[in-house]
């Protein structure tokens, strides 16, 4: 093999592994092995659990000799945004307030991806409390971008982003609020996948802003992005915000076309082509260019609403999110970050009239995008305007402007969160050897057509597939 096991897809590794060509306990070591070689860099992991990890690939192992073989994650090592509980096990939330945090239960995800024979190998970094879109985590450093360890991996799954690029890990999973998958995905040049809604259970994941709030698989392709969804996907009881969804349920992985002909893709130029960086922008034009010459038709489409979403997305997450944290912010203020602290009283300041506006433009935008979908398969745009800015700068160039970073972060992302749209991220080239990736959203419940896109566009593309500057040193 020219890659070695940690540089492997769930895709290549599986039938290795059903076949007992390789042991789960080798791909493993190879994992370790890379984080050992490059946490200390990279701060990717909270904690690496490794004696856990090597019992459960022996434990792995032995199912498949005997014959038991679950499935295409038996055997596959993952890490886990640490938001996320494990029964028994600290969850910290990247916090000091919850450093020593032990939740009594395991998280739905967990149950389900243990139930499919995956390998835990810890806990990934994040912000603080997943609030903010850089992983500068004032409590446990700034997890840092692989294509350049000078700047950010996005946020708040900067962890996530990191492990899959870096081959630290398989595969992992992340948390999307206003954009904490696909920003540090896009950053970091891996797929990053935020279901529909209610799709995947957020039961036992500490809360950043209970409506807009979104788990979901963060792997190297669209294809191993399909495998982890399968594992996860599914009516949960234990959440009040899971829906029950299309019966039967698709096997994603099995719904990859491999084509785009015939494919109707919708450009929004007003709100997701207006204001991104040049660069950005003709690397994602040029990438819908080559779908289009693979048979797909291009629509333009308008969603007026959306001149409304970036107040609505944060009168949304700010109330939420300190109301969750309201008591905290009383009794422990001293205790958050910095920009966490600045967040949650920002957050106390919009009025129940605020909210209740800000729900009405929701309600409005689903409208419209449900009329446009009547019209077009998928909508494309850009991930995110800009390359990422170096750590600890608050600010970003923007077509040779200076521009907030917070301003602008969210912005193509978070109509997706208060929408419940189903998107994923892909990369789609270079700009100054720092990946750029390009959105595909579709209609509810529709992630196998937005695979089947971001696939169909990976195999057109093989020359993307580059290892990160860290691991060309």
């Amino acid at each position: 093999m020219n890659k070695r096991l940690n540089e492997q897809t769930i895709s290549e590794l599986a039938p290795l592994i059903k076949s007992k060509q390789i042991s789960p306990v080798e791909i493993v070591d190879a994992v370790l092995e890379q984080i050992e070689k490059l946490n200390g860099q990279l701060n990717a992991f909270i904690e690496v659990t490794a004696d856990k990890a090597r019992k459960q690939a022996e434990t792995a192992e032995a199912e498949i000799l005997s014959g038991n073989y679950r499935g295409p994650l038996h055997g596959i090592p993952m890490a886990i945004k640490d938001n996320i509980y494990f029964a028994n096990e600290v969850t910290t939330m990247g916090s000091k307030i919850h450093q020593n945090f032990k939740p009594s239960y395991d998280a739905t995800v967990v149950t389900k991806l243990a139930r499919a024979g995956v390998v835990f190998t810890g806990k990934l970094n994040l912000h603080e409390y997943a609030w903010g879109a850089t992983t500068n985590n004032h409590h446990f450093g700034p997890c840092r971008n692989p294509w350049d360890v000078e700047r950010i991996p996005g946020g708040s799954s900067g962890g996530s982003g990191v492990a899959p690029a870096a081959h630290m890990t398989i595969a992992a999973l992340g948390t999307d609020t206003g954009g904490s998958i696909r920003i540090p995905s896009s950053f970091c040049g891996i797929v990053g996948l935020k279901p529909t809604h209610g799709l995947v259970s957020k039961y036992g994941c500490f809360p950043l802003a209970w409506s807009l709030d979104h788990i979901g698989p963060m792997t190297k392709t669209a294809e191993d992005a399909a495998y982890v969804l399968e594992a996860i996907a599914g009516y949960d009881p234990k959440d009040p915000t899971s829906v029950i969804g299309p019966a039967p349920r698709p096997i994603y992985s099995k719904e990859l076309t491999g084509s785009v002909k015939g494919l109707r893709i919708g450009i929004n130029e007003e709100y997701f082509f207006n204001n991104v960086d040049s660069e950005v922008e003709k690397t994602v034009r040029n990438a819908i260019l080559s779908l289009e010459k693979e048979g797909a038709v291009i629509e333009t489409v308008k969603v007026p609403a959306l001149q409304y979403a970036e107040y609505a997305e944060m009168i949304t997450i700010i109330s939420e999110a300190s109301a969750i944290h309201h008591n905290n912010l009383i009794a422990r203020e001293e205790d958050f970050g910095d920009d966490v602290r600045f967040l949650l009283k920002l957050g106390e300041i919009p009025s129940a009239v605020d909210y209740l506006q800000a729900q009405q433009i929701r309600l409005q935008l689903d409208r419209e995008f449900k009329e446009m979908f009547d019209k077009v398969d998928v909508l494309i745009t850009p991930t995110l305007p800009f390359l990422p800015p170096k750590i600890g700068q608050d600010t970003v160039l923007l077509n040779g402007k200076e521009v907030n970073f917070l301003d602008h972060i969210i912005r193509f992302t978070g109509p997706f969160n208060l929408t419940g749209l189903p998107a994923v991220t892909v990369p789609c080239g270079f700009v100054n050897d720092l990946p750029v990736g390009m959105q595909i959203v579709g209609p509810a419940f529709q992630e196998s057509r937005i695979l089947s896109v971001a696939d169909t566009f990976e195999k057109l593309h093989p020359e993307l597939k580059r290892s990160p500057l860290v691991l060309q040193k």
